[in-house]
Formats: structure tokens, C-alpha cells, sequence
């Protein structure tokens, strides 16, 4: 059965009764179709040149400041505001704040701008202190769009469930070529997801997707790695170069910080 809507009417003038439940509903499935389609459209203007430079760092919001973990990223998105970048999170606690303190420590001016997205959740999260400017969604659909629709990088340091939600949609994008930004993954627990699922997805006589798949994420050991591959990358778009990263390394065993 094909479920397609056509969101178009015959009757488009005919006054419909709030008693009528079907057409009532029809005519709000419509309209839905519509607004969908109208966001899709508007999403699809872009500035000439991006005068700003943005990366957006996903991670957990359960580290603690005094891990080790909180200390590298926060020192990695100094670096990050140091270069003139603009650092994008989640704008919560943990690794987001570790991101948006490291980019105020970075640029204590204020010349790049701090931002956390946010999302209304029913055990509601503070932002943390340290976003300069800050934007708040109702679903986690609009604001995932956003992270997409502002970012020239993905850097992803360690985190949880939703910290793996924005970053294999970043790169099913990437995949389906309606991106082209690097997404670094940066630690251990990464280069694991990786290999399970080249192991599990590229399965002789049961393939689902392709080697050239597995190279678009870029496994780092370390922020600095990290912090290497969005300088160049930071070059290429100054000197308004090509916007992605190319990939020419395999994923590599990652270890611990000492």
C-alpha cells in the first residue's frame, strides 16, 4: 500500500465541520505535509561564503569536571576558539560544558561565538554558563537540524546514547552525500562501534552498505589528532577550498589517555 500524501484538494474552498473527524483529520495531515515541506525548502538557502567557521562537538553529559576526559576536550575547544572557530554543543553539562568553558577559556574576547543548542526534556538539564548565545528546541527532530544546518565539523568525544543518535545521523548524511563536513570520533569506545559494524554490516553475501562506508568517520587516538584535522580542514574553507575533509586513513586502534 502506498501511504504518499497529497497534501493537494479538489475542495480546498468547502468548509469543513469540526464534527466531520475525517476530513477534519485529513486536513491536518495536509497541512502537516505542508509546513514539513515549506521548512524542507527554506532549509535549502545558504549564505554565498559562511563568514564564520563552526564546530560542533557531541559528547556525554555525565562527565564530571575533574575527569580526565573533561580536561581534553576543554582544552582541545580552546584550541578550537584560538584558531577563530565557533563552538557549537548541546549546550548541558558534562563534555558540552567541558566544550563551551574550553572555547570561552580559548577566546576570552569573545570573538567566536559560544553556542549550545538545546532540547526540552521532561528531567530538564541548566544550561551551562558558559554559551554566549544559545537556541531551544521543542524536539530533538528540529534541533538535530539545526546541529546540520550551522556546522563545517563534527568533532565526538565520548558519550552516551544521544551522543551516538547525533553522530550516526551525521553520518548517514555524509553517507547519502547531503553533507560534506569531517566527523571525528575521537577515543576508544568509537573505534569499537566501527568495527562491529563493518563486521556485522559487510558480511560476505549479506552486505548492508558499502566498504567506502566505513571511511567516512575518522577514528582518532587523541584531541590533538583531532585538533590537526580541523586546521587543515579550517585552511581548506578559509582559502575557500573544498568544504569536506578527505578521509585517506583507515580507522586506527585507539587507547586511553595516560
Amino acid at each position: 500500500m502506498d501511504h504518499r500524501h497529497d497534501t493537494s484538494s479538489d475542495d480546498g474552498d468547502s468548509i469543513v465541520k469540526l464534527s466531520d473527524e475525517e476530513p477534519v483529520r485529513q486536513i491536518l495531515i495536509d497541512a502537516l505535509f505542508s509546513l514539513w515541506s515549506t521548512a524542507n525548502n527554506l532549509s535549502r538557502i545558504r549564505p554565498s561564503k559562511d563568514d564564520r567557521y563552526r564546530v560542533t562537538v557531541f559528547g556525554s553529559a555525565r562527565t564530571e569536571a575533574d575527569h580526565w576526559v573533561y580536561e581534553e576536550v576543554e582544552r582541545l575547544c580552546a584550541g578550537l576558539a584560538a584558531l577563530g572557530c565557533d563552538l557549537v554543543t548541546g549546550g548541558g553539562p558534562g563534555l558540552m560544558e567541558a566544550a563551551n568553558r574550553g572555547a570561552a577559556l580559548g577566546n576570552p574576547n569573545g570573538g567566536a561565538a559560544n553556542i549550545g543548542i538545546r532540547v526540552h526534556l521532561p528531567f530538564e538539564q541548566s544550561a551551562n554558563p558558559f554559551i554566549s548565545e544559545e537556541f531551544s528546541h521543542g524536539t530533538f527532530f528540529t534541533r538535530l537540524h539545526q546541529f546540520v544546518l550551522m556546522s563545517d565539523a563534527y568533532v565526538v568525544v565520548p558519550g552516551g546514547i544521544g551522543t551516538l543518535l547525533e553522530m550516526t545521523m551525521v553520518w548517514q548524511l555524509l553517507q547519502v552525500r547531503q553533507l560534506n563536513a569531517p566527523l571525528i570520533l575521537v577515543g576508544p569506545m568509537w573505534r569499537g562501534l566501527i568495527d562491529w559494524a563493518r563486521s556485522q554490516m559487510l558480511r560476505p553475501g549479506f552486505e548492508l552498505a558499502g566498504p567506502s562506508d566505513f571511511d567516512i568517520p575518522i577514528c582518532v587516538n587523541s584531541t590533538n589528532e583531532a585538533m590537526d584535522i580541523i586546521r587543515r580542514h579550517h585552511d581548506e574553507w578559509r582559502n575557500e577550498g573544498p568544504c569536506g575533509y578527505p578521509n585517506d586513513d583507515a580507522c586506527v586502534p585507539v587507547e586511553p589517555h595516560s
